[in-house]
């Protein structure tokens, strides 16, 4: 199945790293969060990405256009007749990646908007270019599947601040962005989402989480796949840290390959 990953905002509450890169560039062990975030999905068979690019997207263009030579030992030979040999195999050599320039300013869903025409089945997963989780994706898109209906989310439980999901027996129905309370689920992004989507969306000033999937969980369109084991998003500092420590300390949950 396509992994559509939305890799284009400014990332301003992280400005010490992105100020000169995009934010799913920013180094988690040593390799962009995106790189982890596709490895999970990856893992689950699904290696088939567009990458939905915005602010700074040529830094990650130029990272996967230079991929085997940033990650692999080689040989040079100087001349008139220059060769290189790459020495390294890695579990990559079976990705496709799609790079599209969704535009500096476009919001969320203006940018999904943008990535549909290259979608070919009827259902695809979506998520964000800052969050990581050991969350069971297959099972997500078996639950979507299942139910028949429009979108699902995978509803995961951190601290407070990100839009809150009121959950009855699997169906979300309301949907609300940035909650003044510490909500009990919120959309931890790693969607499964149906083509059908695009009549949701109205254009680049788009706000996905608005609108679009409001409108989607009062219609009960909008499933939760519950997910109560480790996801973290990435939006401070502090939080690269975290996951930095995490990952130095060999205890990352999320690297599940």
């Amino acid at each position: 199945m396509q992994v559509v990953i939305l890799c284009g905002g400014q990332g301003t509450r992280l400005r010490e790293e992105t100020e000169y890169r995009p934010k799913p560039m920013v180094p988690v062990g040593g390799r962009p969060i995106l790189w982890h975030i596709m490895k999970t999905y990856a893992h689950h068979g699904h290696r088939d990405f567009i990458l939905c690019l915005g602010y700074k997207g040529e830094v990650i263009k130029d990272y996967f256009r230079n991929y085997l030579w940033q990650t692999s030992d080689v040989t040079l030979k100087l001349g008139r007749e220059p060769e290189v040999k790459y020495h390294t195999h890695h579990d990559e050599e079976d990705w496709t990646v799609t790079l599209l320039d969704t535009g500096p300013a476009t919001e969320t869903g203006g940018r999904l908007a943008r990535a549909l025409p290259h979608v070919r089945d009827e259902n695809f997963l979506f998520t964000y270019g800052d969050g990581l989780t050991d969350s069971d994706l297959n099972a997500s898109i078996e639950f979507h599947q299942n139910h028949g209906a429009i979108a699902t989310a995978t509803a995961v439980q951190p601290a407070g601040r990100f839009g809150e999901l009121s959950i009855n027996e699997g169906t979300i129905t309301t949907f609300s962005e940035k909650p003044d309370r510490e909500p009990r689920f919120v959309n931890g992004g790693f969607c499964v989402f149906n083509k059908r989507i695009g009549d949701y969306l109205t254009g680049d000033d788009c706000i996905l989480e608005r609108e679009p999937l409001e409108r989607l969980a009062s219609e009960g369109q909008l499933k939760a796949h519950c997910h109560t084991g480790f996801w973290q998003c990435m939006d401070t500092h502090r939080e690269q840290q975290q996951l930095e420590s995490l990952w130095a300390a060999g205890d990352a949950p999320w690297k599940i390959w």
